[in-house]
């Protein structure tokens, strides 16, 4: 539900900015940067109220905290929920903006709105920009949580805007090389909703760029969780 509600807003957001005839087209990054940051806000609030105190949303999140724990028993079982629930959330966004894909002819912005694609495709800088911003992700979401804290962190309750920001954060400063997926959930739920469902006009989904946003992030947040765990967080 919290991956559901995070894909519903973000690719949301996407769709609202991109789309034809939507009376947010053309409303731009900071638009799209602040929709994705509020996304999270409201998802990983979600995850907690269904149920999930860990909230990750995220299968890198997921990974760098098994890595950190070196427990790895709930890294299947989230994925598949993470996959799922965007899967779920894109579905979603799609019924919502059903008359504007027939009005928006261009297949790549369609497809934009469903998963990211890089500004200048280089498979080598994109991999790397997708490990960079999704180490800040979970390094700093886990320092916001970090035993250091504990007794100066943040309030109950606080963490989900401090995640939100730390991910409007990300959006701004380095989320224009690739579109930021940080997250193989956000990237090929979406994605694999897109090949499936019958949208208007649509073209391919660009499966020879996809391993880039699972690969990346996965290695972004495996290289966070072990430097977490070599300072002991």
């Amino acid at each position: 539900m919290g991956t559901l509600v995070l894909i519903l807003l973000g690719v949301g957001v996407c769709a609202n900015v991109s789309l034809k005839r939507s009376k947010a087209e053309g409303a731009g990054w900071m638009v799209v940067a602040a929709g994705w940051a509020f996304a999270v806000m409201a998802g990983v609030f979600t995850a907690v109220a269904c149920g999930s105190a860990d909230a990750h949303l995220n299968p890198a999140v997921t990974l760098g905290a098994a890595v950190v724990s070196g427990n790895f028993d709930k890294v299947g079982p989230y994925v598949l929920a993470q996959v799922l629930g965007a899967m779920a959330g894109a579905t979603l966004v799609w019924l919502h903006f059903l008359p504007h894909w027939k009005e928006t002819p261009d297949q790549a912005t369609k497809l934009g709105v469903f998963c990211t694609s890089p500004a200048i495709r280089s498979p080598v800088a994109n991999l790397i920009s997708e490990i960079i911003g999704t180490f800040v992700l979970v390094l700093v979401v886990g320092a916001i949580s970090s035993r250091a804290l504990s007794t100066t962190g943040p309030a109950p309750g606080l963490a989900p805007y401090l995640v939100g920001m730390l991910v409007w954060s990300i959006g701004l400063s380095l989320g224009g090389t690739t579109g930021y997926a940080i997250n193989p959930a956000r990237d090929f739920g979406p994605r694999l909703a897109h090949a499936i469902l019958p949208i208007a006009g649509k073209g391919g989904s660009d499966w020879g760029y996809a391993g880039i946003p699972i690969v990346g992030p996965l290695i972004g947040g495996s290289l966070a969780g072990l430097f977490m765990r070599l300072v002991h967080f």
